[in-house]
């Protein structure tokens, strides 16, 4: 059965969406906000499949040091008014702090 927790609904909804903004933009550095923001929910997908709970926590790391990868090209490109749509900063920043809370709960 398929993993319905709010975290792994959200970064793939964001995910999606990114296809769809990175889509529209015409832009050299385009290609990293994609590849980091759809490798959020993989990561997250895959951490969901660890082999031991330090194994879980590495690959939501991960994720995390991915969405904090996004939130960097996300804040360049809304300063440079590539982007002008601040909702995908606010899910990308919700994103985080989920990870965050995430990461902090499977350490203890």
């Amino acid at each position: 059965m398929e993993n319905k927790s709010p975290l792994v609904t959200k970064s793939r909804a964001f995910a999606l969406k990114m296809m769809s903004v990175c889509k529209e933009i015409k832009h050299p550095l385009i290609n990293q906000v994609l590849r980091s923001s759809t490798s959020i929910g993989a990561n997250i997908h895959e951490a969901n499949y660890a082999h031991s709970r330090a194994d879980f926590v590495a690959k939501m790391q991960i994720a995390l040091k991915e969405c904090y990868e996004t939130e960097y090209w996300l804040i360049l490109f809304r300063d440079s008014a590539i982007i002008t749509d601040n909702k995908v900063l606010d899910d990308c920043l919700e994103l985080k702090r989920m990870l965050i809370a995430s990461c902090k709960t499977a350490k203890s």
